[in-house]
């Protein structure tokens, strides 16, 4: 596995007893990527770039770091991840490559996390410019999303 900028911990049983659910339950909810990912935008905003969130879920970015950086989060789940905006994932929808660029335009970069490790969360921060390489290098998949283990890969 690729050595990872950072790691977030948290204590699964302490969660299970709080919480009032199973260790597998808890498991189960902060390894799927849509619902931990507000957990995880927090402690990233806070304790990694010791910065903020998107003024709105809207916005297009998640971070904002303390040197006023924008930045995604992303999580790799069982499913893989990708890298384009948001509204270009889900049935229906289409990846637009002038949106993506455009993102990438605006950002830093990605905040990666890989979620299946829960509850030992290591994240790696990743450059636009090295996304963007892996989309000129075809080195990412259509719409911009790759597997789990593509993604470790890239990230060696």
């Amino acid at each position: 596995m690729p050595k990872p900028n950072g790691t977030l911990s948290w204590d699964i049983n302490e969660m299970s007893r709080v919480l009032k659910v199973g260790v597998d339950d808890v498991r189960a909810y902060f390894t799927d990527g849509r619902r931990v990912s507000f957990l995880l935008e927090r402690r990233i905003a806070y304790e990694v770039v010791k910065g903020r969130l998107a003024p709105s879920e809207g916005a297009g970015f998640d971070l904002i770091d303390s040197a006023g950086r924008k930045w995604e989060v992303r999580s790799i789940t069982s499913g893989g991840v990708y890298f384009c905006p948001s509204y270009m994932v889900g049935s229906g929808r289409q990846f637009d490559e002038p949106g993506f660029l455009r993102k990438l335009d605006e950002i830093e970069g990605y905040i990666v996390s890989d979620v299946e490790q829960f509850p030992n969360i290591p994240f790696w921060i990743i450059p636009k410019t090295t996304v963007l390489g892996w989309y000129n290098n075809d080195q990412l998949g259509a719409g911009t999303k790759i597997s789990r283990a593509r993604a470790l890969g890239l990230l060696r």
